[in-house]
């Protein structure tokens, strides 16, 4: 069976996310900061209408910063039934990829709370790490992002 991944970019590594957590990709835009959000709570931006806070996937991976630009994007995903946007690198590609490419994330992966990382895609000697963006945020973050 087929499945389908938007690649993104954190820092020259490829990460994915399965194509239907994702409601839209936009450009980055305005971001407010918010006093007392959490740290990897960049602030919050309009989108057509709707307030919805911006998480920088960097900050909360604890990956090095860097400035941003043009290529950079936010991944729009509902999260406990609210848009959130995640900051990016940039979006890469989109990709159909065969049941025989996804391999279960190693133990050593896995055992360090990373629940988040679903599997690791393995496609033509380039790995790409799939994330579940729904569980990148604890059940207490998720709460202090909707208390925001």
């Amino acid at each position: 069976m087929a499945n389908q991944i938007v690649v993104f970019k954190l820092n020259n590594e490829d990460f994915c996310v399965d194509i239907n957590q994702v409601i839209e990709i936009i450009r980055l835009q305005t971001i407010i900061k918010v006093p007392d959000a959490p740290s990897f709570v960049e602030g919050i931006t309009n989108l057509r209408g709707t307030v919805i806070p911006i998480v920088d996937l960097k900050k909360r991976f604890n990956l090095p910063l860097s400035e941003k630009n043009d290529n950079n994007r936010i991944i729009v995903v509902n999260v406990t039934n609210r848009p959130v946007g995640f900051i990016v690198d940039s979006v890469t590609e989109v990709l159909h990829i065969d049941d025989s490419s996804i391999q279960e994330a190693p133990d050593i992966i896995k055992g360090i709370g990373k629940e988040y990382i679903t599997s690791i895609i393995n496609l033509n000697d380039r790995l790409i790490i799939n994330l579940d963006l729904h569980k990148v945020l604890t059940e207490k973050e998720k709460k202090e992002i909707e208390e925001m």
